[in-house]
């Protein structure tokens, strides 16, 4: 997908959840922390390096004052699927090596990780259809399957099989229901 339709895919899913125009473009923090990434996240792919060099300045600056406006921190070398979802602003911080796939809803207080020693130090790879409750984490050299739901305040550190329901700290699962009705 190109930007224009990463930003439609994104703008679509904050009108699904009952948004307008003005309210989403003007009043919605998480969508313009998602907005900010995406134009990051193209100058961050670039091919030409002093074009690059010098958009990832003005993006870098953009960057920490969204960080500031809304409390959310996605750097642009994350990799983000279509159709992502930030439900409440503030406090949500993504790894710069984060992996998310495709029509992912995070909510407030979320972390997505580095973790972990040696060998198993990593960043989580998350995948399509995933929902991240409030306050979760999800840390480490680790894989979230698809259709997985994340309950709030749950710590994650494995490996989480495709419709799943997992909670708890450690996170455990608890269901097979998924992700189907939170996305």
């Amino acid at each position: 997908m190109n930007l224009f339709q990463l930003l439609y895919s994104d703008y679509k899913k904050y009108k699904k959840y009952g948004g307008n125009f003005v309210s989403i473009l003007f009043f919605t923090q998480g969508f313009w922390a998602i907005f900010q990434y995406r134009i990051a996240n193209f100058v961050y792919q670039l091919k030409i390096p002093v074009l690059k060099q010098l958009f990832q300045v003005v993006c870098l600056v953009w960057q920490k004052i969204i960080e500031i406006l809304t409390g959310i921190s996605i750097p642009s070398s994350a990799k983000i699927g279509h159709s992502f979802y930030i439900g409440h602003f503030g406090g949500i911080i993504i790894n710069a090596k984060a992996v998310i796939g495709n029509n992912c809803n995070v909510s407030q207080g979320v972390t997505i990780g580095v973790s972990g020693l040696n060998e198993n130090r990593g960043v989580p790879k998350i995948g399509n259809n995933v929902y991240l409750g409030a306050n979760s984490v999800v840390a480490g050299n680790i894989c979230i399957g698809d259709d997985v739901l994340v309950s709030a305040c749950s710590l994650v550190i494995k490996d989480v099989e495709s419709s799943s329901i997992v909670s708890g700290v450690p996170a455990v699962k608890i269901s097979s229901k998924g992700s189907k009705e939170y996305i």
